[in-house]
């Protein structure tokens, strides 16, 4: 079922048009904020969410499960991948990166989807040597060994801007941003973005008729 749904994403819809039908639905908190961008512009970013909480800390050392621990649950947060899923996060500050190469070799061998981060990634040319789809804040090469741990995953997370992501949301992402469509309207949403498609492309040949935008709108409201 989501290998169709994502088919359908991946070569018919783009942000934009998903943002427009959500705020038609009433969910007009869905975009995450937007110096989250893509490394690579030509990359879609389509996939379940699977949200992973992070927090800064001071120091080189905590202990998780009993044992010492420089990344809290990041392994296991990152080894849980599903295929299909995109690694999501939030929750530390801009002092260090959130993901890096290694990290992007991993979740790819796992069929992730790609990664979003509310924050900075490294290791740019691995990853887009790569073409693993990575959105965040832009690049910064200092580590979070001692700065930043992962405190939980595959739990509800909210962004700055009042975004929340569940697990298992569709994340969707270009050029533009990324948009999250809540999972239980994920099918009503992306049929009525289809048929807003197909209303913009008689919106254009409408406009290549030579018909005035009032007019066009008056008779589609669509612009």
């Amino acid at each position: 079922m989501d290998a169709e749904l994502f088919k359908t994403i991946r070569e018919h819809l783009f942000t934009s048009v998903i943002g427009d039908v959500l705020d038609l639905a009433g969910l007009t908190h869905q975009f995450l904020p937007p110096e989250i961008r893509g490394l690579n512009p030509d990359h879609m970013l389509v996939g379940r969410a699977m949200p992973v909480l992070e927090a800064d800390c001071c120091g080189d050392t905590v202990v998780t499960q009993g044992r010492p621990d420089s990344f809290g649950l990041m392994f296991q947060a990152l080894d849980g991948l599903k295929p299909g899923e995109v690694f999501i996060t939030t929750g530390a500050s801009l002092r260090y990166a959130l993901w890096g190469g290694l990290m992007s070799t991993r979740a790819a061998a796992l069929g992730a989807a790609g990664a979003v981060l509310n924050g900075f990634h490294r290791d740019t040319r691995e990853i887009l040597q790569l073409g693993f789809p990575v959105f965040s804040a832009g690049s910064y090469a200092q580590d979070q060994r001692l700065r930043g741990r992962v405190i939980d995953y595959g739990c509800p997370i909210e962004f700055h801007n009042a975004v929340r992501v569940e697990p298992g949301d569709i994340v969707v992402g270009d050029v533009d941003g990324v948009v999250i469509i809540p999972k239980a309207h994920a099918d009503a949403i992306v049929a009525d973005a289809m048929a807003k498609v197909q209303a913009e492309e008689r919106v254009r040949r409408m406009i290549g008729q030579g018909q005035s935008t009032q007019s066009i709108f008056e008779q589609t409201g669509v612009m």
